[in-house]
């Protein structure tokens, strides 16, 4: 993947000035890049440098007394190895920071940032911080934003990565063996393993935000029957890109191959701390999918019901489960945690048939981590010199002015924005394929059904060229999708 693929909208130009009187500090308390420098270490320059292109301040150390910064700055404070909630706690629990930036790492409840939260990527349930309300960016009095659609290819591609390893079934690790080892006949043992092709299963998707539609255009690119369950404004767009829209989640589900869920976590219970959508994916819905089918939960570890999963696997219900969610260990104490933690109970009795990840399949993208990471270095600036938000999650506080929500190129809607930026040539070229391609479908709709044949060897050729280029230009121009003002 290009870095230009996953860029959404960084801006390294000049920003207001920040208050002369006041130095801000911002905690980054995960890896902003995912290439290793000369030495071996995982290196943040392309980062640093954006940082410092608008006036901040990159400090690779931990934040000491703030009085001593220097004012009419923004400094920001690397932290990448900050991992368990004690640790978090002691170096953000006083509220030094203004704000931080996360990816992967949950911020506790008890840590403290007056100003502001960004997770980079999409979703915001490890932002669990009160000072924004929680995950959910409700109740709190400072702002919660993420940066969607930065890592939304990178998910899908690894959940395709999941599903391949599975399906088809061919055992290819065998027969490579074999094969290698010169102990195979193709002639008389290709037959003793039958598989069956992609193309033709049913993958059902739970939600329909940036990485749920991506996988679903991936799954179709291979054939398969995509159905979607999600709130039901989405179904005209779902079923417009020819995907099949089912209201109910259980149903959803019924006959499924494969089920892949990303809705997040939803709102958190103020009194429980249980989130809206844990457990979701339970045995009501795993009972209903095909006998041997794949669950891939790349989203949040919560959302599945571990007990009842361990029930599929032994039933056989399913046959391979790949989870992806974090997993944390103390460097003091060994003790784990994370919301991996109850699927370790699955592995002595089915370890052959899971794929456990720390939240890996998103994260591990150097062009979508750094294009994140600078990203959200803008909307904190935004923030802190313009009182403004972009991509806000929950309430935006009175004092702030809501920009909307950002994307990369091709990720999530086309919105009115884009259109009104087309250029006249833009919008010309596409006015003349459509006028054109027009012209040969009223020749085709006026000529009777027997004398097409003359019509079709005439001007079949222009039609179908006029069709691809057209399909191409709107790619290009990222016209396909849901429809967003």
């Amino acid at each position: 993947m290009r870095e230009t693929d996953v860029i959404a909208n960084t801006d390294t130009r000049a920003v207001e000035p920040v208050d002369p009187q006041r130095a801000y500090a911002v905690l980054v308390c995960d890896l902003i890049g995912l290439r290793f420098d000369a030495d071996g270490k995982p290196d943040p320059s392309e980062v640093r440098a954006h940082i410092e292109a608008k006036g901040g301040r990159f400090h690779a150390a931990v934040l000491g007394d703030k009085a001593g910064l220097e004012r009419g700055r923004v400094h920001f404070f690397y932290q990448p190895d900050l991992s368990t909630r004690e640790e978090l706690i002691e170096v953000a629990g006083d509220g030094r920071y203004d704000a931080v930036i996360a990816a992967a790492t949950f911020l506790p409840a008890e840590t403290v940032f007056p100003l502001a939260g960004v997770r980079i990527g999409a979703g915001t349930g490890n932002m669990g911080s009160h000072s924004w309300g929680g995950g959910s960016g409700e109740g709190g009095t400072a702002v919660l934003m993420n940066t969607p659609g930065i890592n939304s290819r990178a998910t899908a591609q690894m959940v395709m990565k999941a599903i391949l390893k599975v399906l088809p079934d061919l055992p290819v690790d065998l027969l490579h063996n074999r094969v290698a080892h010169g102990a195979f006949d193709t002639g008389r043992e290709l037959r003793d393993f039958p598989t069956e092709k992609l193309e033709g299963k049913t993958i059902a998707i739970v939600g329909y935000g940036n990485i749920g539609r991506e996988v679903a255009k991936l799954a179709r690119a291979f054939g398969m029957r995509v159905v979607i369950h999600a709130r039901p404004r989405h179904r005209d767009w779902i079923e417009a890109e020819g995907f099949v829209y089912v209201a109910d989640l259980v149903d959803a589900a019924d006959g499924a191959d494969v089920l892949s869920v990303h809705v997040g976590l939803g709102k958190q219970d103020a009194q429980t701390g249980r989130y809206a959508n844990a457990g979701l994916i339970g045995a009501d819905v795993l009972s209903r999918m095909n006998r041997g089918a794949v669950l891939i939960n790349y989203d949040r570890g919560e959302l599945v019901d571990v007990a009842a999963l361990g029930e599929a696997l032994s039933s056989g219900r399913v046959r391979h489960a790949a989870i992806d969610a974090d997993l944390f260990k103390d460097a003091a104490t060994g003790r784990l945690s994370g919301p991996m933690l109850p699927y370790l109970g699955l592995v002595e009795k089915h370890g052959a048939r899971l794929e456990l990840l720390p939240h890996a399949a998103a994260d591990t993208d150097h062009p979508s981590r750094v294009a994140g990471a600078k990203q959200a270095v803008d909307q904190i600036f935004d923030v802190i010199s313009r009182k403004s938000v972009t991509n806000a999650k929950g309430s935006v506080p009175p004092a702030y002015l809501s920009l909307g929500a950002t994307t990369p190129p091709g990720i999530g809607p086309v919105t009115s924005g884009q259109l009104v930026k087309l250029t006249a040539s833009q919008c010309s070229e596409l006015a003349d394929l459509c006028d054109r391609q027009g012209r040969l479908w009223k020749a085709l709709s006026d000529t009777s059904p027997a004398e097409r044949g003359a019509v079709v060897a005439e001007q079949g050729e222009d039609l179908v060229r006029l069709i691809d280029r057209f399909c191409l230009l709107a790619e290009n121009l990222n016209l396909r999708g849901p429809f967003q003002r």
